[in-house]
């Protein structure tokens, strides 16, 4: 475990590269200006879509969405699951959360799948099983929406909730054991997992990239792929939700959903090249020991 996360540490970017430097400005750019806001409240730097929230707060949820969002397009998963109970603890309301949520991770998916590309983790264009696994993973997010409503009012969610978290758990272990082991390609694998992960993502929201990331890796695929393939089937699986979201009449709090996009978009160009260093040992270790991790905190909140 120390092995893979001094090699996530040794992967980080440098200082030196152009595109580092060109996000150090960008970055210091949105935090000077919500900083001049809040020394100068009287002034409107701010656009108007943030509403009533305070300066101190935009600056928050801009910086938390920066940090979830560069370990989820890094190793695949975290955005959501991390980031919905630290804005439910800061007194969003769930209706506010989730389909910001939805749109900065559409926005940020999409440019981490470009990025990806651009960077060579993987090839959509050329690698056609890479192209099939991400409409198959799309295609079951849909299917996976309309079966969650019907068990959602069928069975006990307690007992749905160990099954997941069991099947993640399961997950971070089988990676661990099998890190520096070549396993074979399995498509039907794949499909297994990502009709639990969709049918995760269709009831709470969250705990999709655990299952389709690490389901990715058990089944064959190289880690770089796997977290490549999770950031565009997740943005389209957020897509798909959030149309339903607005269909039914719903509205966006763009007072949220702007820093959080803000903050999630520009994370992207720095976890893409985070990925694109680290060496495939040290990426299947790391993301075995996230998928425990977020295993063990959805163990926690269902027995607490």
């Amino acid at each position: 475990m120390l092995h893979a996360i001094h090699a996530y540490a040794a992967a980080l970017p440098s200082l030196s590269s152009r595109r580092t430097r060109l996000w150090v400005v960008l970055v210091t750019g949105v935090i000077t200006v919500i900083g001049a806001q809040a020394l100068m409240p009287n002034w409107s730097i701010l656009p108007a879509a943030l509403g009533e929230l305070a300066p101190a707060v935009v600056l928050a949820v801009f910086l938390a969405a920066l940090a979830c969002e560069y370990l989820d397009s890094s190793l695949g998963m975290g955005y959501g699951t991390t980031l919905t109970p630290v804005l439910l603890l800061a007194g969003f309301e769930p209706l506010q959360i989730v389909p910001a949520i939805l749109l900065s991770e559409l926005c940020s998916g999409l440019a981490a799948g470009l990025l990806h590309q651009r960077d060579g983790n993987v090839d959509f264009l050329r690698d056609a099983r890479a192209r099939r696994t991400a409409l198959q993973l799309t295609a079951l997010s849909a299917v996976g929406t309309l079966a969650a409503v019907w068990v959602a009012i069928s069975i006990s969610k307690f007992w749905l909730g160990v099954f997941i978290v069991a099947i993640i758990l399961a997950m971070g272990v089988l990676i661990l054991a099998t890190r520096n082991r070549q396993v074979a390609f399995r498509p039907g694998s794949i499909v297994a997992v990502g009709a639990v992960a969709a049918f995760n993502k269709g009831l709470s929201g969250g705990g999709y990239g655990p299952l389709v990331t690490a389901g990715q890796v058990v089944s064959g695929l190289p880690a770089k792929h796997a977290v490549a393939i999770t950031s565009v089937a997740e943005s389209l699986t957020c897509a798909i939700g959030l149309t339903a979201y607005l269909l039914a009449g719903k509205s966006l709090d763009w007072g949220l959903t702007v820093p959080l996009a803000l903050g999630a978009l520009l994370s992207v160009p720095m976890a893409t090249v985070t990925v694109r260093r680290m060496k495939e040992d040290a990426m299947r270790g790391l993301v075995g020991i996230a998928t425990l991790a977020l295993g063990l905190v959805a163990l926690l909140k269902l027995v607490c």
